[in-house]
């Protein structure tokens, strides 16, 4: 299957689109692995249909402020030792887990405020529709009915608190419910531009853009993720009682 993007409304760059190379491109840019399910999330991609920009911001909006409710209310009292435990060296604490996140935040953010203030696609659209690459990266991090956090993804290193234990902060915690509070408004401002004609970089790539429906509801799934791998910390028979 072989697929070129060349126009403004499609990817800012021109790639084929192969299981192989597009798996590959997608384990670079973000860690995720599809393995022998690439040619079928391609399939999947050409079969979707078209989303509306409310829905995509309505779902970012409605992830972040659940977020914003468990960090208060279910997280914000535990105590440093609680926050800092982890069962095992391979697993990040919930201070870690926040450290993760509040550095995507300092990227992505500034990114989708930076090209939001410069861009002339100032008219909304009714309809979205994801890239190829987009869909597959939000839709890797999206959480099932059932939660599961199962399935394993390559932290990229700079964005690692194991690696870079600098990262981890005190007021991790709080930063981190900032930063949502910060994505709301970012949402707000989303809905008076053209979702899909805004193009927002990656991380780890100056040359890979995403359409900024894409960006957001990548960042609103991986946060949801990750939130949700702290509160299962909280379930763990040896998390400290206080």
């Amino acid at each position: 299957m072989h697929e070129s993007y060349q126009n403004s409304e499609q990817l800012s760059f021109s790639i084929s689109i192969g299981g192989e190379v597009f798996n590959h491109l997608i384990y670079h840019a973000f860690g995720i692995n599809f393995g022998k399910t690439a040619n079928r999330t391609i399939f999947d991609y050409q079969n979707k249909r078209c989303m509306t920009t409310q829905w995509v911001l309505n779902e970012v909006k409605s992830i972040t402020e659940r977020n914003i409710q468990v960090l208060k209310q279910r997280l914000g009292g535990l105590s440093e030792k609680q926050l800092q435990w982890k069962p095992n060296e391979y697993t990040w604490s919930i201070l870690e887990i926040a450290a993760h996140l509040n550095e995507y935040a300092r990227f992505y953010h500034e990114a989708f405020q930076r090209r939001m203030e410069k861009t002339r696609f100032r008219e909304p659209r009714e309809n979205f529709v994801s890239s190829p690459l987009g869909r597959s990266a939000w839709m890797s991090m999206k959480l099932g009915n059932a939660k599961n956090v199962k399935r394993k993804f390559n932290s990229p290193k700079s964005y690692n608190p194991t690696i870079v234990p600098e990262l981890t902060k005190a007021d991790g915690l709080e930063t981190l419910l900032k930063g949502q509070r910060e994505l709301l408004q970012i949402v707000e401002t989303a809905a008076t531009v053209n979702i899909r004609k805004v193009k927002v970089p990656i991380s780890i790539s100056k040359i890979i853009r995403l359409r900024l429906g894409d960006g957001l509801l990548f960042v609103a799934y991986h946060n949801e993720r990750h939130v949700q791998q702290a509160l299962n910390l909280l379930k763990s028979p040896q998390f400290p009682k206080k």
